[in-house]
């Protein structure tokens, strides 16, 4: 169920930033305002440009979240204090938090950006966390996450 609605947000997303693009056109003239003129085709155009959204919002959110193990040291009790503190300095803040599973959410304007879709979930698991959540930020924070217990180890 989650894919779907992350198809159907990525759908309405990029349908709005086409609409801001084409009203941005016409209004410094660079565009007639008749769709029949804008596009080749017409009105038939815009159903094909609806269905590549569609074919593109459908494909996205397999490739756009994952989820990837960051190895550290130690149980799950003495490293989710040092959890918090870095992920509340990479700007989230803690949404939940179950034995052995955290939900964070970005905190600001940035959360707009991400249409929403900014929770990043750790999970324990045998010698590390399982980071799960979009793609960038996955990487990035698992990498974070090595680099800091790494570093703690030293």
């Amino acid at each position: 169920m989650r894919y779907f609605i992350r198809s159907v947000k990525y759908f309405l997303y990029f349908t709005l930033i086409f609409v801001v693009i084409i009203a941005i056109l016409v209004f410094i003239g660079a565009a007639d305002a008749d769709i029949s003129t804008m596009f080749r085709g017409g009105y038939s155009a815009l159903w094909k440009i609806a269905l590549l959204f569609a074919v593109i919002s459908a494909i996205y959110p397999s490739v756009g979240f994952i989820k990837k193990e960051a190895v550290t040291a130690g149980s799950w009790e003495e490293i989710s204090d040092d959890i918090k503190d870095f992920m509340s300095g990479r700007g989230y803040v803690l949404e939940s938090e179950d034995t052995g599973t955290m939900t964070f959410r970005k905190k600001g304007v940035e959360r707009l950006t991400r249409m929403y879709e900014d929770r990043i979930t750790l999970t324990a698991r045998i010698g590390g966390v399982d980071v799960d959540g979009m793609r960038k930020d996955v990487v990035r924070l698992a990498m974070g996450l090595e680099s800091r217990f790494r570093r703690r180890e030293e």
